[in-house]
């Protein structure tokens, strides 16, 4: 059961990280090493070509890809997963485009999941959800992160791995509150993605995100910048300004 209020429980461990929307390998080579480190306790990283697989493979992101791939054959299931990026638009994305950018992913990247950007949240779009990721999942097993931003309907909870429940600045993440039902569910199904937090606040952000059960994090120092649309990604674009910081405190060392 997730830990709703205070002190975390002694047996919740420190969240993994998320590169939500890193820049083509090409503009962030740096960036794309993080999640090769052993110590980072990076969990996802998602992998965008042109807002989705694009029309032919990428050959650096191929490699980043690949890259990664390969450390986690070495190391094990603890190593980072790539995700490609699916648009699901709140419900307005072309199922049949969805599925055939899930499958680009797949042919060409082979991509351990998806990450649905913009998952609706509404209990009116859970059925067509649910029949779209059974086509997806058709095409072979995927770690799945529905992109919801908030708190869905507890329908999609069956639906996927993980669902980020919390995308946002970190004047609304300090007084959130989950609802009851997230507390039935293990810590490892849930993501926080927190922005415009001062470093002085980054204990604490952590210290929160363990109360409320999120087994994934990333929370960063960038602002978005103006004006910024609804479930726009860029502002996790950047590492955070202190991401050593947050290594330090999350990190699983060399050990696992």
């Amino acid at each position: 059961m997730a830990p709703r209020s205070g002190a975390p429980a002694p047996d919740v461990p420190s969240p993994r990280l998320a590169l939500p929307a890193l820049p083509h390998p090409l503009l962030a080579p740096g960036e794309w090493a993080e999640p090769l480190r052993e110590d980072a306790g990076v969990h996802w990283v998602v992998l965008d070509v042109d807002n989705g697989p694009g029309q032919r493979p990428d050959p650096d992101c191929l490699l980043a890809a690949g890259r990664i791939s390969n450390a986690r054959r070495r190391r094990g299931p603890g190593a980072a997963l790539v995700l490609g990026r699916l648009d699901l638009a709140y419900g307005a994305s072309n199922p049949h485009l969805v599925l055939a950018q899930a499958r680009a992913w797949r042919d060409w990247y082979h991509v351990d999941g998806y990450y649905l950007h913009r998952c609706p949240a509404e209990e009116r779009w859970l059925p067509a959800v649910t029949r779209l990721l059974a086509r997806v999942r058709a095409l072979g097993p995927a770690h799945t992160v529905l992109g919801h931003g908030v708190h869905p309907h507890p329908g999609y909870a069956d639906l996927a791995e993980q669902l980020v429940t919390f995308t946002g600045p970190w004047s609304r993440y300090r007084w959130s509150r989950p609802p009851e039902w997230t507390a039935d569910l293990p810590a490892d199904r849930f993501c926080h993605l927190v922005h415009s937090l001062p470093a002085t606040r980054l204990d604490e952000a952590l210290r929160l995100a363990r109360w409320q059960g999120a087994g994934t994090v990333l929370v960063t120092d960038r602002r978005p910048r103006a004006p910024q649309e609804a479930g726009e990604m860029g502002v996790f674009a950047a590492l955070p300004g202190y991401w050593d910081e947050i290594v330090s405190r999350t990190g699983r060392g060399v050990s696992e």
